[in-house]
């Protein structure tokens, strides 16, 4: 049976306001430390730095200042622990059954480790600018960090399919990103929430593989859009039945950390929801395993047990995508300014862009390259220290 542990997680940004108060001198007169929009003006940037426990024990302090020294225009302030901050409390079993029954860690085990990265002079910077900049900075830290820990660290274990080895995650962002309090959380599915993309698990169960990447090749290469490769690609799912719906419903395996990710985010009183290019009736069934609060998808047309090949429309690509969002944040009275996005695919950069904070999830190269933030070392809880949160720990 599964053993559950409750961890601990602050419920308020006390450490990063603190921080930020410890810096007002750094910062051009009259700042309102309390105003987040004007701080998003400054260049004063959060630095989250991730990476496996198995890593190793080393001085990552030692690495980021090193490289920090460099940098004659930069000052490096390190954010202490939430000492004083409210904590909720988040119950996750150690082994995390999916729908297969596979075994799953609750999350990736980690260290966290939180900077402000603030200019040694008081100046503005313009929005694109500073975007520009964060860019910049992701990139050669990154690659420095990598770089350094990768020669203190053999594992061959933490390499992808690319041969490249990933042990750190670098995240650049806005420090009014860590001190604003988001309200609303949307996922992807697809090799998001779970693991597997359930056209092709379908294509592949229905016999139609080479068929549906035919299509799906077609539409990469600009031949047809996505609305377009979509309907053809439901067409040939006419005649499957819903029990072959059903078994493939019971092989989908939940991405590790999800049920973590979506637990803490409830107990810090977000709302979430499953927007998805997939199917409802895939997206209903992984909504409820996870106690996602509503799902937008689209809906697969069955009649007398069979899949009939015709689409619903709309059908929801990524501008679509972006519309549920945003329509969802108004009816629920939130700001698009606390709001998170977290996906994996190209459908999924315009629901990011309309985020305060998108979040890249082992992500293609150019959905990483436009994310404000990409988790590649971690399970999808990377998301919570993405939005600046520690390390999760057993409670004592």
């Amino acid at each position: 049976m599964p053993k559950n542990t409750s961890y601990s997680l602050p419920k308020d940004s006390k450490a990063w306001q603190q921080a930020v108060d410890s810096i007002a001198a750094l910062l051009p007169e009259d700042t309102n430390l309390q105003d987040f929009d004007a701080l998003q003006s400054l260049p004063v940037f959060a630095l989250i730095v991730v990476l496996p426990t198995q890593v190793s024990a080393l001085d990552i302090h030692q690495y980021v200042q090193s490289w920090v020294d460099e940098q004659p225009s930069w000052h490096l302030v390190t954010v202490a622990e939430d000492t004083d901050a409210s904590f909720v409390n988040i119950m996750v079993s150690d082994t995390e059954p999916t729908a297969a029954d596979a075994q799953r860690l609750p999350f990736t085990h980690t260290q966290v480790y939180r900077y402000l990265l603030v200019p040694v002079t008081d100046t503005l910077m313009h929005p694109g600018k500073k975007t520009a900049a964060a860019h910049i900075i992701d990139d050669q830290l990154t690659t420095r960090l990598r770089r350094d820990l990768t020669e203190e660290y053999n594992n061959t274990r933490s390499a992808d399919s690319t041969g490249n080895i990933n042990v750190v995650d670098c995240h650049i962002l806005s420090v009014g990103h860590m001190l604003r309090t988001h309200k609303l959380a949307c996922f992807d599915m697809d090799s998001t929430l779970i693991e597997q993309e359930v056209i092709v698990e379908l294509a592949k169960t229905a016999g139609i593989g080479e068929e549906v990447e035919a299509i799906t090749e077609a539409a990469m290469r600009g031949e047809i859009d996505f609305d377009e490769s979509f309907a053809q690609r439901v067409a040939l799912l006419k005649g499957t039945s819903t029990d072959v719906l059903d078994d493939i419903c019971s092989r989908l395996t939940l991405s590790t950390g999800a049920r973590t990710t979506i637990s803490a985010l409830k107990a810090l009183g977000y709302h979430t929801v499953l927007v998805s290019g997939g199917f409802t009736y895939f997206a209903r069934y992984i909504a409820e395993q996870l106690g996602i609060d509503e799902v937008h998808a689209n809906a697969l047309d069955i009649e007398e047990g069979e899949v009939t090949g015709h689409v619903q429309w709309p059908i929801v690509n990524g501008a679509k995508k972006a519309a549920i969002v945003e329509h969802t944040a108004e009816r629920l009275g939130i700001e698009m300014s606390q709001v998170v996005c977290v996906g994996d695919g190209a459908n999924d950069l315009p629901m990011m862009a309309l985020a305060d904070l998108g979040v890249a999830y082992h992500a293609k190269p150019i959905v990483q390259a436009r994310a404000d933030a990409a988790i590649n070392v971690t399970g999808l809880e990377g998301t919570l220290y993405a939005l600046g949160y520690p390390a999760l720990a057993p409670t004592e």
